[in-house]
């Protein structure tokens, strides 16, 4: 499985960024797929997922309203839309996917930087 994220980069506070991922080996329409966040010193949460159905959607709560997580099960991608961008959304941004028959997510992308300045 290899999961590939492009789209991160530097923005100013109130800017906007969109996060790609674009997934190969696995049989991505009935996988369930999601956004973690890692920033320096803090630990790794759980940003926004899709389910395979794309019916079940989650939002951390300090996201909700600003990020849209979407899925296009023709191109093999997810996105995530972030919108309003804090410095605190500062993080390095993964891609991860599962089984839709596990909880754990068992497939990372390698990661991309967001950096957003104040």
């Amino acid at each position: 499985v290899r999961l590939v994220e492009t789209g991160g980069g530097l923005v100013q506070a109130g800017g906007s960024l969109r996060l790609s991922c674009a997934a190969s080996g696995l049989t991505f329409a009935v996988a369930d797929m999601g956004w973690f966040r890692q920033a320096p010193g803090k630990e790794r949460e759980l940003v926004a997922e899709i389910r395979w159905s794309g019916g079940s959607i989650y939002y951390l709560h300090s996201v909700r309203g600003r990020f849209t997580i979407s899925r296009d099960n023709a191109k093999n991608t997810i996105y995530l839309q972030m919108n309003s961008l804090a410095p605190e959304d500062t993080a390095v941004y993964y891609c991860v996917a599962k089984s839709s028959y596990v909880q754990k997510y068992d497939y990372w992308g390698q990661g991309t930087q967001v950096t957003v300045s104040s």
